[in-house]
């Protein structure tokens, strides 16, 4: 098995948060992300005992450590409507605790919307709901990371430089790193194609970030081109970073021993697609 990187994939959950574990170690997994509550809801179900020790017993006998979870999309800590900003930071410090209890390594948040006030505005009020969620930390929190994003919209996090930003001021940026989604970043125009191309990314994401933030890696290619600002994954090898792109990322010596997580649509005429995908990454990793 390739050790240069810790494949894995988002896994469901259905019939308990245990079977991630198990689907994941069917394919050969030594990572995995889940969401830990339903994803499409604000509701924060309380963990049982028993769903604790189940996962815990799955983490045992899989032996995959390097998990993490991503909270839903409806939360937004750079929101204006002031009921949707204290369900956003309510239901991240949730995550933070739920996921803590599991002992996730990490959690991953899309860094919100400023919806017309502009980023720095934008910026302003996720610090200040990250540091409100991470004051609350007791020593049981995983990390939290930061995604980028495509730039949608009025979405934050497109650019290395408004990441950078948003990490350096907060009252703990030590508890904070950065999950890199290859799609997303090539939406928002970041050249991922060739080995010239992805230095000069990551040199960018270095300025502006630093590598020793960098902590997960999402794996997906992307349908839009270069710069589109629009969020489609698709297969790797099947979309506009190519082949090319994923073999110069996965043999780059500052990308190696990271986590390595496909977020990828999961079957095409009944094919396994988070198999085939996981083998193109583990032959381009060689």
């Amino acid at each position: 098995m390739n050790r240069t990187h810790f494949f894995g994939a988002h896994f469901s959950v259905a019939g308990g948060l245990e079977n991630a574990l198990y689907r994941a170690q069917e394919l050969n997994c030594d990572a995995a992300q889940i969401f830990t509550k339903n994803a499409r809801t604000w509701k924060d179900p309380e963990l049982t005992r028993e769903q604790v020790t189940r996962f815990d017993n799955a983490r045992k006998k899989t032996g995959i450590t390097r998990i993490f979870s991503h909270c839903t999309y409806l939360i937004n800590i750079a929101s204006t409507e002031p009921e949707k900003l204290k369900k956003s930071v309510s239901v991240l410090r949730a995550e933070m605790a739920r996921s803590g209890t599991l002992g996730l390594k990490g959690v991953v948040l899309h860094p919100g919307a400023h919806l017309g006030r502009g980023t720095e505005a934008g910026l302003e009020t996720a610090r200040s709901s990250l540091n409100a969620v991470l004051s609350l930390d007791d020593g049981w929190f995983p990390e939290l990371l930061i995604e980028t994003t495509a730039g949608a919209g009025t979405c934050l996090g497109s650019r290395f430089e408004e990441i950078g930003q948003l990490i350096r001021s907060l009252d703990r940026p030590e508890a904070v790193g950065v999950c890199l989604d290859t799609s997303h970043v090539f939406a928002a125009g970041y050249d991922l194609r060739t080995t010239a191309a992805l230095n000069g990314t990551l040199d960018a994401f270095h300025r502006h970030i630093g590598m020793q933030r960098l902590k997960l890696i999402h794996a997906n290619d992307s349908i839009p081109s270069l710069g589109s600002r629009k969020d489609r994954h698709t297969h790797i090898g099947a979309g506009l970073i190519g082949r090319s792109g994923f073999g110069a990322l996965m043999t780059d010596n500052r990308l190696k021993f990271l986590p390595v997580i496909l977020e990828t649509p999961k079957e095409a005429d009944g094919a396994d697609m988070d198999e085939i995908n996981l083998n193109s990454l583990r032959e381009l990793a060689l």
